[in-house]
C-alpha cells in the first residue's frame, strides 16, 4: 500500500484526536509510523492502527475507515495531475468510473509491485452505478468515504448502499445514486 495512504491517516488522527492520542496509538500498535508518502507498506499495519484507534476511542473500525476515506478525498484529488481527464469531470458517477480506468492503470504503470482495488462495473448511466469493489484489503469503508467524499467534492447529495458479496469482505458490491 502506498505510503500516502498512511500519512494522510497520521495526519487525520493527529487533527481528529491530537498528537498525544496519535502518539499512544503508535504506541500501542507497536509502531514507529515512520511512512513517506512515495514509499509502499503492508497494508497490515494501516489495519492494526485503525483497530488500535478504534480500541481507544470506542469508535466501530468501520466508522473510523470511512471518515478516513472522506477526510482523504480531497488530498488525493488535488494530487491528481492537473492536465488529467479526472479534472474534466462534472459528477461523482464521471470520476468513480474513471478511477478504475486512469487512476488504477496510471498507479499499476508507476509501481509495478501496486494492487490497488478492481471496480467491475455492472450498470451505470448519468445519475447512478452500480459496482463491485474487489480488495484483498477488505477496506470497502475506505471506499465508502472516498465516494462520500468525491460526492461532497462536487457538492452532490448520493444514496450509498452497499452489500458483501461474499464473507470475507474482499468482494463488495455498491450501489450509488445522485439524488441532490
Amino acid at each position: 500500500m502506498k505510503g500516502i495512504i498512511f500519512t494522510e491517516f497520521m495526519d487525520l488522527v493527529e487533527k481528529k484526536f491530537g498528537l498525544d492520542a496519535l502518539d499512544q496509538l503508535l504506541l500501542d500498535a507497536g509502531d514507529e509510523g515512520v511512512y513517506t508518502s512515495v514509499g509502499s507498506y503492508d497494508h497490515n499495519n494501516l489495519v492494526r492502527l485503525i483497530v488500535q484507534l478504534s480500541k481507544q476511542t470506542g469508535i466501530a473500525a468501520e466508522e473510523l475507515q470511512r471518515v478516513f476515506g472522506q477526510s482523504v478525498f480531497e488530498n488525493l484529488y488535488q494530487s491528481l495531475p492537473k492536465k488529467s481527464h479526472l479534472q474534466c469531470c462534472t459528477s461523482s458517477v464521471q470520476f468513480i468510473r474513471l478511477v478504475e480506468d486512469y487512476i488504477h492503470v496510471e498507479v499499476k504503470k508507476l509501481y509495478q509491485e501496486a494492487n490497488p482495488p478492481r471496480f467491475e462495473f455492472i450498470s451505470e448511466n448519468e445519475t447512478e452505478m452500480v459496482f463491485d469493489y474487489k480488495s484483498a484489503r477488505c477496506m470497502s469503508h475506505v471506499c465508502l468515504g472516498l465516494i462520500e467524499g468525491c460526492a461532497q467534492h462536487y457538492g452532490e447529495v448520493v444514496d450509498i448502499v452497499m452489500h458483501n458479496n461474499d464473507k470475507s469482505g474482499n468482494d463488495v458490491r455498491f450501489k450509488v445514486a445522485i439524488v441532490g
